[in-house]
């Protein structure tokens, strides 16, 4: 579904991303993990469109989008949850849905759709009047991801969903990745927490320095002892 090759992208002339591949199967949770400021948010930014690619082929569903307006790669099917929610925090849970399907037209399938997020998260519904920035952290993070939903997204791109959520709810906003997964939405995962998220991810990738330095299934990935010393501490 999503083939990413040899891309690269700068900062005001100084490199962040340089090199990198990966891909992302019909069906896959694909985690991309590493410390911070190594590069995973321009990867994931770069994908959606937000951050201009230097070099490098981004290919969604057989179609090259390197050159295509962020706004545009929506409709095709690719949107992005950004890092730190950024909800409508004035306006209320259904208001917040109702926004994220605005590339749609349909009244009747908008309203079907935002069923189909209460059922998958019945939390939303009981907070439908409620105003998004009056949530909790973990919260306001499954709307941000129901929000990303309404687009009807072939691929989800996460970024950082565990950011700024209390511990005691960071498995429950990992279990509504999974989820989602589950409704055969493909799913691109960043996060700094490696084990959390090569723990549900079918295939991972660690980014440092702006290069992919490992590569394999999240088991294979978790059972490594370079990953276990280097950032998991063990």
């Amino acid at each position: 579904m999503l083939e990413v090759r040899n891309l690269k992208v700068s900062y005001d002339g100084v490199l962040a991303v340089s090199r990198v591949n990966l891909q992302v199967g019909k069906g896959k949770l694909v985690a991309l993990v590493g410390g911070n400021g190594n590069g995973k948010s321009t990867t994931l930014r770069a994908i959606a469109g937000l951050n201009a690619a230097d070099e490098g082929e981004i290919r969604f569903n057989d179609t090259e989008i390197k050159n295509v307006p962020a706004h545009k790669r929506v409709p095709m099917g690719l949107c992005l949850v950004p890092e730190g929610r950024r909800l409508f925090a004035r306006l209320t849970v259904e208001r917040n849905l109702e926004l994220g399907a605005y590339t749609r037209d349909d009244p009747r399938e908008i309203q079907e759709s935002i069923d189909q997020i209460y059922s998958l998260f019945p939390i939303l519904k009981e907070r439908r009047h409620q105003l998004a920035g009056t949530m909790s952290g973990g919260e306001q993070q499954m709307l941000a991801i129901g929000r990303g939903m309404m687009s009807r997204p072939k691929l989800l791109l996460l970024d950082e969903p565990s950011w700024g959520i209390a511990p005691k709810f960071v498995a429950k906003v990992l279990d509504t990745i999974q989820l989602v997964n589950q409704q055969g939405v493909s799913v691109l995962l960043v996060e700094q927490s490696l084990h959390k998220a090569l723990a549900i991810a079918d295939y991972g990738y660690v980014i440092q320095t702006g290069r992919i330095v490992m590569e394999g299934t999240g088991q294979e990935l978790l059972n490594n002892e370079d990953i276990k010393k280097a950032y998991l501490g063990l």
